[in-house]
């Protein structure tokens, strides 16, 4: 361990492993180390089930009716791929998904008026819909059209909206949108937590509905992918990458100092030796000094014995809770996973609920979507910080990930990704260039 490394990396979350994996490919020397004896990190899958029950502080262990402990991998961070994402690319180039099985999800669905609605994702599911009306819906279609047919480099695809200057409200307005369609269109497709985005030029909302809808395009039933064994496969498929690429890893390796000279990161000591490096990447947990808190998460992981309630019985769905419904600024999100992904005991389901922290009781502010949830068998609830680094990184050469926010993809994520990338290589991160490296090593396809 006393050597010289290039980037030391601090944790196995999935944004330091897939970071971690693409400094490998992109030839630096690194080490990449873990004070758990596990992968993951926050991101972590939980198995077996006993140390879920341990994790939470449940007395006495999980009962009979639960099945086999080893059969469950609970995430501790619900969240679904987007079939034309970010992360599904990173996976695809860096061919990580040879390590992976990936499930579409069986559906999208809204919450109105106390009721859940599946979110229409073709145009006949859409003109069928009881979402909307009649008129509703032939303007809600042309909305849709328009989207598809919106092209940035293309001027005459705009129609008179300026994408860097109008603002979505006034979008909405042009196509005579009303204030449920506005809900479900800004939440359910173009996946905004909150409603700041209606008064931001219109550009960014019609990108992430186009995602939505190329990600559906792909595979029909819903734009979400799930990994079989849960989510914590994902930091281990880029933790292989990295070792290909002759990256080190090291779990259980406490970390009594990050050694600063100078005001600039020279090594990291662990267990008496010190490793040396230029550049450092970890999460908030290492450097409790240097990130500031900005908020809360709360997360209930509920176990079920059935499918939830008018979803078609369907064995994986998002429900998205769109603020305005419950009087409140941000969404509530439910993604619900099942046997069917190897994550849970045969006829079990796990539902996991979550939502940035507004009040002095969350337990209280995620009540509309437990009810939609009864019977609950077990309930586990964490409540976390929601921490930022302090600075940039460029004087310290110290670059500290976000925690995982309340979204249920990965889309903030990746941008945190590329974000930390550019900090510290200075350029921005190039798919294309990631799929020459790989082609480099592995040969052409």
């Amino acid at each position: 361990m006393n050597e010289e490394y290039d980037v030391i990396v601090l944790g196995t979350g999935l944004t330091e492993c897939i970071l971690s994996g693409i400094m490998s490919v992109n030839g630096k020397k690194v080490l990449h180390m873990d004070r758990n004896p596990y992968y993951g990190g926050e991101s972590a899958s939980i198995t077996p089930l006993e140390d879920l029950y341990k994790r939470f502080k449940i007395p006495g262990s999980p009962p009979e009716s639960m099945g086999r402990g080893r059969d469950w991998n609970v995430d501790l961070i619900p969240k679904f791929l987007m079939a034309n994402g970010q992360l599904v690319k990173m996976l695809l180039y860096t061919e990580v998904t040879r390590y992976l099985d990936f499930k579409v999800t069986e559906g999208s669905f809204v919450y109105k008026g106390g009721k859940i609605y599946k979110v229409p994702s073709t145009e006949a599911e859409a003109l069928a819909s009881s979402l909307m009306g009649l008129f509703e819906k032939r303007r809600f279609r042309k909305f849709l059209v328009y989207v598809a047919n919106f092209d940035e480099k293309d001027p005459r695809t705009f129609e008179g909206i300026d994408p860097k200057k109008t603002t979505m409200r006034d979008v909405y307005k042009k196509f005579d949108l009303g204030q449920d369609v506005i809900d479900f269109t800004g939440h359910a497709l173009a996946l905004y937590r909150t409603d700041d985005y209606l008064d931001q030029p219109c550009y960014e909302t019609i990108n992430r509905i186009k995602l939505y809808s190329e990600s559906l395009a792909r595979y029909g039933k819903s734009p979400y992918l799930y990994p079989l064994y849960g989510l914590g496969e994902l930091p281990q498929g880029f933790a292989r990458l990295s070792a290909i690429y002759g990256g080190t890893y090291m779990l259980n390796k406490p970390i009594e100092e990050i050694i600063v000279q100078n005001g600039k990161v020279i090594g990291v000591k662990s267990e008496g030796e010190i490793a040396h490096c230029k550049q450092l990447i970890c999460d908030p947990s290492y450097v409790k000094d240097r990130v500031e808190k900005v908020g809360q998460v709360i997360r209930v992981i509920c176990i079920l014995s059935h499918p939830i309630k008018n979803t078609n019985d369907a064995n994986s769905c998002q429900i998205i809770i769109p603020q305005n419904q419950v009087n409140r600024k941000s969404d509530i999100y439910v993604c619900m996973i099942s046997f069917a992904h190897n994550v849970a005991a045969q006829g079990k389901y796990i539902a996991i609920v979550s939502t940035t922290v507004e009040t002095k009781e969350p337990e209280k502010e995620i009540r509309p979507a437990l009810e939609l949830l009864e019977p609950i068998e077990q309930k586990f609830v964490s409540i976390s910080d929601l921490l930022v680094p302090k600075d940039l990184g460029t004087e310290s050469q110290i670059f500290i990930s976000r925690t995982y926010d309340a979204t249920t993809h990965f889309e903030t994520t990746c941008d945190d990704i590329k974000n930390i990338y550019k900090r510290m290589t200075g350029s921005e991160f190039d798919f294309e260039e990631m799929k020459r490296k790989k082609n480099d090593i592995y040969g052409e396809d």
